[in-house]
């Protein structure tokens, strides 16, 4: 095959204030015309700052790209792009290579209009007037199937939803016809219905174009559905790298045989999740030492019975009921007339009723929009309620006093979905989990509440020295399990986990998962855990509802509602998530090969 890009040795560095970091370190690879090369690896690995590296898009200072070659290769013949002045470089950036960014809401302008943010990329590298811009725009559109083009050609993007945004961004990456598209963990954050589209939509347009692309995850599954070859990095570094068929069936490398297990697994019920920590360790030089080569072994020796689960999910429905949800409605006013009188609701929750058992986990499925957050939220009375009721312990939540509702919080915690904007940023770690302690008047001072906060953060697997840092210190995984340490803080009964791994790593996703449920034995928690995700919600809970437009589609065993749904939407979910399973793999290779 022809080469598009070959990188050579590249190296990538950054000053800190603790000397030089090698982010990229002696990386080569090359990228094939037509190709879908898959880059994966944990947060820190490399993999953005490679691909910034190809863009020449490293901030200098504090970065640069101290060493090697990127050859890229068109119609002219090769060039270096390391070596053009930025002025040429600029020719190539949006032109021949385009880039998607992660997080579309801070890629894309929120004071201009979807429409102008594209035009302004097709009028920068090509020859049209504005009219004929805009024309190229709404075909664009068109082409990555956003629901009425028109429309959102005068959109801002806050009035979009987070999977059209990511297609606008596609459509301003495509806008060019580039030969080589870089996307950076596009659905990361996005339903896994929204995830699937959006990975189908990229295949169909790189068939139809003959473009290259480089997907960058974390998530091999993901790499699974959409990569001709996958390169796994580790530190900065190629640990392995092959075609997807030779990485999914024959792992060499214990870290990507880490990455490979610890995705919660479909077809089987463990009673926790591989992490990469089972397969190998460091040295004190910095050597990898692996510890389990055996992936299958390891994963069996997890797995529990069906006969297991069902006498568990009898002893639990066995108790008295810990919470009970009844006809709950909570809906919003969405048209109004002149006079301000309500003429139409949006009704995010509809008529739900369920029970949850003490040391239950209750699991939360559907798509962004189901209403599942706000069903959380209901529940612990920071929304209120239409109509409806909801018992704790036997207490009518909706009738009692301030007063007596803030005594019954000490029992009641939730885990939001995004660590950073639930930790305060001035306040230090420590400080954060102490606060609901001092507020609720739990022990007798200070003293004794920072001695219960370093055991807090030893419980969740951090370090008492962590204290006193402050929330931007910590990576994703660890300030979530500092958020994890501060619902602890007031000994709850019952916690509301809500999206609480669904931008993590699949790595430290399965430590927070793993973390959450030997909590649960520990201290007989009750969860309900609420998630888009169908495999991690089957993973953590022991009976599932499946929610859609705000009502409950279905509810039952996890297990059961997975191997045998009853609804259409159900089989929806399902039939999204990535598998990664070898008969898909062979069944698209020998697709593509045909």
């Amino acid at each position: 095959m022809d080469k598009l890009i070959e990188v050579k040795n590249l190296v990538t560095q950054f000053k800190t204030e603790d000397g030089i970091v090698t982010a990229v370190d002696d990386v080569s690879f090359n990228i094939n015309k037509g190709e879908t090369i898959g880059i994966v690896g944990e947060s820190g690995s490399g993999k953005s700052v490679t691909s910034l590296s190809i863009m020449r898009l490293i901030p200098d200072p504090p970065g640069k790209i101290t060493g090697g070659q990127i050859i890229f290769h068109d119609e002219h013949g090769a060039v270096d792009l390391v070596a053009l002045p930025e002025k040429k470089m600029r020719e190539y950036r949006g032109n021949d290579i385009a880039m998607i960014f992660q997080e579309p809401m801070t890629s894309l302008n929120p004071v201009f209009t979807c429409g102008d943010q594209v035009m302004e990329a097709i009028l920068l590298h090509q020859k049209c007037s504005k009219e004929e811009a805009a024309k190229k725009t709404l075909d664009l559109f068109e082409k990555v199937q956003l629901p009425t083009p028109e429309r959102i050609l005068k959109s801002y993007p806050h009035q979009l939803s987070g999977g059209q945004k990511q297609r606008v961004m596609i459509a301003m990456a495509m806008s060019c016809n580039p030969k080589l598209l870089i996307a950076d963990e596009p659905t990361t954050a996005l339903d896994v219905t929204v995830q699937k589209t959006i990975l189908q939509l990229m295949l169909g347009l790189s068939k139809e174009t003959g473009m290259s692309t480089i997907f960058i995850t974390h998530d091999l599954g993901v790499v699974a559905e959409i990569a001709d070859r996958v390169i796994v990095m580790y530190k900065g570094k190629i640990v392995e790298q092959g075609t997807v068929l030779q990485i999914f069936n024959n792992p060499q490398h214990p870290y990507t045989k880490g990455l490979l297990a610890c995705r919660p697994p479909l077809g089987k019920r463990l009673s926790k999740l591989p992490v990469i920590a089972d397969f190998m360790k460091e040295d004190a030089d910095g050597n990898v030492v692996e510890l389990e080569s055996d992936m299958k072994k390891l994963i069996d020796s997890f797995i529990v019975t069906p006969e297991q689960t069902a006498d568990r999910l009898k002893a639990l429905e066995a108790k008295e009921p810990v919470l009970k949800v009844r006809n709950l409605n909570t809906w919003f006013p969405s048209k109004k007339n002149m006079f301000g009188k309500v003429l139409d609701h949006v009704k995010a929750v509809n008529n739900v009723s369920f029970d949850v058992y003490p040391g239950e986990t209750l699991g939360l499925v559907g798509e962004s929009g189901c209403g599942k957050t706000t069903l959380g939220r209901t529940i612990l009375k920071l929304v209120a309620a239409t109509s409806g009721s909801v018992h704790f312990e036997g207490k009518d939540l909706f009738n009692l006093s301030d007063a007596e509702m803030k005594k019954t919080r000490e029992d009641m915690q939730i885990i939001f979905q995004d660590p950073y904007s639930s930790l305060n940023p001035r306040l230090t770690v420590g400080n954060a989990i102490m606060e609901p302690m001092q507020v609720h008047k739990v022990l007798a001072n200070d003293a004794e509440r920072k001695a219960k906060v370093i055991e807090l953060l030893e419980t969740v697997n951090l370090k008492a020295e962590h204290f006193n840092r402050y929330p931007h210190e910590f990576s994703g995984g660890q300030r979530q399990r500092i958020c994890i340490a501060r619902a602890l803080a007031l000994n709850p009964k019952f916690i509301i986990c809500d999206e609480s791994v669904s931008a993590l790593d699949v790595s430290v996703q399965a430590q927070v998962l793993n973390l959450l449920i030997r909590l649960r034995k520990e201290f007989d928690f009750t969860y309900i855990f609420i998630s888009h995700d169908l495999s991690v919600v089957k993973f953590m809970s022991d009976r599932m509802v499946v929610m859609n437009k705000g009502e409950i589609e279905e509810m039952g065993p996890a297990d059961e509602i997975y191997n045998n749904p009853q609804r259409p939407y159900t089989q929806k979910l399902i039939d999204a998530i990535p598998k990664g399973s070898l008969e898909d793999i062979k069944a698209r290779v020998a697709a593509l090969n045909n």
